[in-house]
């Protein structure tokens, strides 16, 4: 009943676009609501402000709705200020800590939306439609952590249901125009270049792929550069006055820090010197008392971030459960010839959209998991020895509206044993995902699958059949004894891929429109298959 309910909300509201030129001739708010997911929220609210609102397009809609989500996410905010008094236990302080951080970004991301829509030139409806993706999955990851922590009766805003509502009333809309879109992915079933994606600049690809670059800041732990840590060089970037490319060479080295690039610290770009050289390394995990979301050894936020030939490393270890290596919510960001090194929880691709190229990712329970829209290039994937008793789990992808932008693919890669797994390989089972959302998408296109894949190929969340039938799980010519899939899982949402156009729509072009602005990065990256 819920699909059919969303394929029919869907289409009345593109039929609403025609429509809506000539207006309703009954309540003009109601009517306009009724093409939501939330009409009772939507109407009090629209209410609230204007009475007798007199809505003319759908675009003049869906800026209401941004306006109304940015209005209560700043009551959502100052309420959950207020409580700090209340705050008594360390749990209590980390969830509110990491909430006040997801609530203040969920406005930034807003704002932009709600300034970009006012714009003659603003942003396409894929940044509109990332951007409250990247608000909702915000929201959610705050209660997630007071369920790690158990700390359940922790008091969560009273307004935070109410723009979560909003939120997705405004995806649905922006779904609308987002259908251009869908059908551009169709022009590149088989475009093969070698450049990277449209957001990076000439400027940018020399800078990327040039041998040696002329860094802004230089950290040496020998004291012979600008700043001994990484965090200090990021701290004085972030007060510079334009926020124009800055870069940042770590030279070779084990810097044992956990490093967090802000909301508003764009443009920043790490240079390692090799992925065995250059190593940023901590050991936060759940078992320690964080929540995942602040035990990542490095954070990103700020916009357009870029990383190159660096390593990310938790070390908590197998025994202490999520331990994050890195976390991004960078929109428009690149990894290139990095390493990220974990167990559990290695890679939390948060949100936003993300290009991994070259890199190698090693961990075992849901080893990357997210709500990005994020494509692995070239990429090489290694599922180390879990606990006994565990299987790996080389994803569990988040996106839990189905309206969000959001998915994993893994594009001409590799998945394999890692060494100390290799032994023992026939011990435990490896996945290439499981639901952790009920929307979750996930996609492998032309990658190598060694034995360590299961001829299931997929795993159900702790035996039950949450999402089976509304997940789309799917692969595309893929290679290796892993990869057939006479034996695979026979869910709904599991989709032997055959269609060129199909798989398209889960490419660097398709999923994260990355010509657009990939080759600004300088990045080499394939836009279609």
């Amino acid at each position: 009943m819920g699909n059919i309910f969303l394929t029919l909300l869907l289409l009345s509201s593109i039929f609403s676009i025609a429509s809506s030129r000539r207006g309703p001739s009954s309540s003009n708010i109601d009517w306009w609501c009724k093409l939501t997911p939330h009409p009772e929220p939507c109407k009090h609210y629209i209410t609230q402000i204007n009475p007798h609102s007199k809505i003319k397009h759908k675009n003049e809609f869906r800026g209401m709705l941004v306006h109304l989500a940015l209005k209560l996410a700043l009551g959502m905010q100052r309420e959950a200020h207020v409580t700090l008094q209340n705050m008594e236990t360390k749990k209590h302080r980390t969830v509110h800590g990491d909430c006040l951080k997801l609530y203040g970004n969920t406005i930034f991301h807003l704002n932009r939306t709600h300034h970009s829509l006012h714009l003659e030139k603003g942003s396409s409806p894929d940044d509109t439609q990332t951007w409250l993706a990247t608000s909702l999955t915000n929201i959610r990851t705050c209660g997630t952590g007071a369920v790690e922590l158990n700390a359940q009766d922790f008091m969560f805003p009273t307004e935070s249901s109410n723009v979560t509502q909003m939120i997705r009333n405004g995806l649905a809309i922006n779904a609308d125009f987002m259908k251009y879109k869908e059908s551009a992915a169709k022009n590149y079933t088989s475009e093969t270049e070698r450049t990277f994606p449209n957001w990076f600049s000439g400027h940018e690809r020399k800078l990327l792929q040039s041998s040696s670059v002329k860094a802004n800041y230089v950290v040496a732990k020998d004291g012979s550069g600008n700043f001994k840590t990484v965090q200090g060089a990021l701290n004085a970037a972030a007060k510079r006055r334009y926020k124009t490319r800055f870069v940042i060479h770590v030279r070779k080295g084990v810097y044992r820090e956990n490093i967090e690039v802000a909301v508003k610290n764009d443009n920043i770009m790490l240079v390692g010197d090799g992925m065995k050289n250059t190593i940023i390394t901590s050991g936060r995990s759940v078992q320690a008392g964080y929540t995942t979301y602040s035990s990542a050894t490095a954070g990103i936020d700020g916009l357009h971030f870029i990383a190159r030939d660096i390593t990310f490393q938790n070390i908590a270890g197998p025994q202490k459960g999520q331990a994050v290596a890195l976390r991004s919510a960078s929109d428009l960001s690149v990894f290139y010839r990095c390493a990220i090194l974990g167990y559990q929880d290695t890679l939390m691709v948060h949100a936003q959209r993300q290009f991994y190229k070259q890199c190698q990712i090693y961990g075992t329970v849901d080893l990357i998991f997210g709500n990005a829209a994020v494509v692995f290039q070239n990429c090489k994937i290694f599922a180390k020895k879990p606990l006994d008793g565990q299987a790996n789990m080389i994803t569990a992808q988040g996106r839990d509206d189905p309206f969000q932008n959001t998915g994993i693919t893994i594009h001409n890669s590799e998945i394999r044993a890692a060494p100390d797994l290799k032994p023992v390989v026939n011990k435990h089972n490896t996945f290439l995902g499981r639901p952790w959302q009920q929307y979750s998408r996930v996609v492998v296109l032309k990658t190598f699958m060694d034995t360590l894949v299961s001829p299931l190929g997929w795993s159900s969340w702790d035996d039950t059949d949450f999402a089976l039938d509304t997940l789309y799980y799917g692969e595309y010519e893929n290679s290796g004894p892993g990869s057939s899939v006479t034996n695979r899982v026979q869910w709904p949402g599991f989709h032997v891929i055959t269609s060129p156009a199909e798989a398209s729509r889960f490419t660097v072009n398709g999923l994260l429109t990355g010509s657009m602005w990939l080759p600004e990065t300088t990045v080499p990256f394939t836009s279609g298959l």
